[in-house]
Parts: C-alpha cells; sequence; structure tokens
C-alpha cells in the first residue's frame, strides 16, 4: 500500500458569527487547509489544517501558518518526501518530513490526518485503534463565547445552555473590567451546576494583572485560568499566586512544552491538539508524556471543521488524561439535526453526516478510518 496522489484546497465556511479571541481579533474562522491522499489501490484519506497566522507561541518560538503556507508546503516538500511510502510506517514518515521541513506542524498535521484515515481503512479499524485504543466514546463539549458584549455573551450562554451545554469557556484578556463582569453575570444567570473556564489568550500585560483578575473571577467559580499571558515563566509565577488550575496552551506544543511546564510548576493541565505538536503521531507522544507526569489535558483546537474535528474525538478517546471538557464542534452539514448554538460555529461543513450530540457531549464517528464521509461538492462549493 503505498501513497501515490496529493491534493491541496484552501476552503472558507460561513460562520455562525464571527469568534474572535485576544489574539485572533481580525481574521475570520473557517479559512482551512484540506489535503487529500490516494494510495495506488484507491484508498482515499483525509487531512484538515486550520492554521493562523497570528497563532504561536512565546517570543517566536512557534510561528503562524496559513491556509496558503501548509498548502505550499505540502505540495513542494512534505509530500513529495513521503511519496510511495505506506501510511503505516507512521514513525518513519514523521521522520522524513521532519528531515526536508523544520516546524511548520500544521502542515505535517494535515497529512498526518489523512495518513490515519487511510491506514484505519486499509485495517477497518478506526484511528482512535490505531492509537492504542479508546477510554471514552465522546467528550464534554465546552462552548467558546469570543470576544464580544457582556449581554451578548450571556444571551448566547443561555441559548447553549438550553441545548445541554454543561461548561463555558469565556475569551477575556483584553478588558479586566469586562472580564470580571461577564464571569459575574454568567454566574448569576446559568445554572450554578454550569462550569466556567477563562481564556485570555496571552494577553494580560502583567503577572499582577492576571493575578488580580483572575482572584476576582475566582468568587465565581471559575475552574480554569487557561493562559492568561505568555510563557512558561510567567505562568508559573501566576499559578503559585491563584487558588485555580492555570492551562497552557500556547505554551504547549511539544513534548518538550510538557517537560518544562512540568518542571517550572507552571500548569497542573494543558490543551493536546492534534495540529499542535504536528499530528496524531506527535500528539499522542504529548499525551503520554503528560500523563507520566500527572497532567491532565483537555483536546483542544482552532474551531476545526468536520476532518479535522473527527480527528480530535479520535485523540480524546485514545488518550487516558484527556478528562476536561474540550472546545470540539459539534460538527454538521447545512440542514442536518443537532443543536443551533451549542458548539456550533459554522452554517455548513464539508461532511456528508452530522456528529451525534448528546446530553453536552459530542461523540466520536465509529466507522474505519477517521468514520467520515467527505462531501468533494462541499469541498469544490467552499474552495477559494
Amino acid at each position: 500500500m503505498k501513497i501515490v496522489d496529493c491534493r491541496t484546497y484552501r476552503i472558507a465556511v460561513p460562520t455562525r458569527r464571527h469568534h474572535t479571541w485576544a489574539s485572533k481579533m481580525e481574521t475570520p474562522i473557517g479559512h482551512h487547509a484540506v489535503v487529500r491522499l490516494e494510495t495506488e489501490d484507491g484508498i482515499v484519506g483525509w487531512g484538515e489544517a486550520p492554521a493562523g497566522e497570528t497563532w504561536g507561541g512565546a517570543e517566536m518560538r512557534y510561528y503562524g501558518e496559513t491556509p496558503e503556507t501548509v498548502c505550499h508546503m505540502i505540495e513542494v516538500h512534505l509530500f513529495p518526501a513521503i511519496r510511495e511510502l505506506s501510511p503505516l510506517r507512521m514513525a518513519n514518515i514523521h521522520a522524513r518530513m521532519d528531515k526536508v521541513v523544520k516546524g511548520h506542524p500544521y502542515a505535517k498535521a494535515a497529512l498526518d490526518i489523512a495518513l490515519y484515515d487511510i491506514a484505519g481503512k486499509a485495517l477497518g479499524q478506526p484511528v482512535c485503534d490505531l492509537l492504542g485504543g479508546d477510554f471514552r466514546d465522546s467528550i464534554e463539549v465546552t462552548h467558546s463565547l469570543g470576544i464580544m458584549p457582556v449581554d451578548r455573551c450571556i444571551e448566547e450562554a443561555k441559548q447553549a445552555v438550553a441545548e445541554g451545554i454543561l461548561t463555558i469557556k469565556c475569551k477575556t484578556g483584553l478588558d479586566p473590567d469586562r472580564d470580571v463582569e461577564l464571569v459575574r453575570r454568567l454566574r448569576e444567570e446559568v445554572s450554578a451546576t454550569v462550569k466556567i473556564r477563562v481564556d485570555a489568550n496571552e494577553a494580560y500585560p502583567s503577572v499582577s494583572e492576571a493575578v488580580r483578575v483572575t482572584r476576582l473571577q475566582q468568587e465565581y467559580g471559575v475552574f480554569i485560568c487557561e493562559q492568561p499571558l505568555m510563557g512558561a515563566e510567567m505562568l508559573a509565577r501566576v499559578a503559585e499566586r491563584i487558588d485555580i488550575p492555570v492551562m497552557a496552551d500556547e505554551s504547549a506544543w511539544t513534548v518538550h512544552d510538557i517537560v518544562e511546564l512540568h518542571r517550572l510548576r507552571a500548569a497542573e493541565c494543558f490543551s493536546c491538539y492534534v495540529t499542535k505538536p504536528g499530528g496524531l503521531w506527535r500528539a499522542r507522544q504529548q499525551g503520554d508524556m503528560a500523563q507520566a507526569l500527572r497532567m491532565s489535558c483537555d483536546i483542544g483546537g482552532s474551531v476545526e471543521l468536520g476532518i479535522g474535528n473527527a480527528a480530535n474525538l479520535h485523540l480524546g478517546a485514545a488518550l487516558e488524561n484527556a478528562i476536561l471538557p474540550s472546545v470540539l464542534p459539534v460538527s454538521k452539514p447545512k440542514g442536518a439535526a443537532g443543536p443551533e448554538i451549542a458548539g456550533n460555529y459554522y452554517l455548513d461543513d464539508i461532511i456528508a453526516e452530522p456528529f451525534a450530540y448528546r446530553d453536552g457531549r459530542v461523540y466520536r464517528p465509529t466507522g474505519p478510518g477517521l468514520g467520515i464521509e467527505v462531501d468533494e461538492d462541499k469541498i469544490a462549493e467552499y474552495a477559494l
């Protein structure tokens, strides 16, 4: 079984509303790179990279990618390096990709996802089984509120909770007074059983400001403080002064970052992405390292479409320590059944069937590979 063909696409799907966070106030979500691989036997695998130019690590340790850079790196450098290899040789494939290109994890992740999709289809197994087997069949959905006026956030949160959401994430970091007011209002107006977490995406200007705001938010039952400011050392200084766990996101891209976070006592948990480490193969390693160091995680992402979201769900099923509610979309094509607000960021998708959603949880697809059918007509419709 050899990979013989690769096609890349840049697509943009319509969004339900403009979704923003402190480091992404202008560029829209839903502009992603998609890759289609095919073997000599005609098995097709799909991958996705929701790359963003403003998304990276502290002090230029990691850097932004775009759908354009992802497609270029795959077409010119990465696919030629792995052409005609078997998708079952995943360790060898990653070694070859890392040899010809340093960095560019989102481009590598798109290929990695498509390769796992092919391997699972060839073996008749879901991707999570190729990652060692599943610990769960679904993940609790955290509904993310972008940076919006407080009243609009409250309205959307109420709608999401009415559709079963049990955890709300507040995007924060640009206005401390608004950040505290939003959490206070949420606690007043949604059920006391709804969990609230905050995520400033590195935006607070100082340790003292991050600590001051978080301590005020703690009074209203916030249970996780995610990446309040830039850098693992600064996270450690916040972590020692607040009473809730710090979660690392922008500071947690690789296995080496997990070791650093643990050494500095900077975070009790982290957001484990398929894309940041460079694909499912590397994400599995990152999760295992965290497990050994007694760190838990959620499954993070950049509001993927159905291909990337399926990969997220298979990773979340396979990691024992992926126990935290996660910002995973409830992927569904236009007109399909499913929640209108809860976990819903797009008006359409490029998959043929919706993902199952019940009691605040989104369920991983169960078929071979990623377990999804990609609608190639939609790829053509939304191609740029």
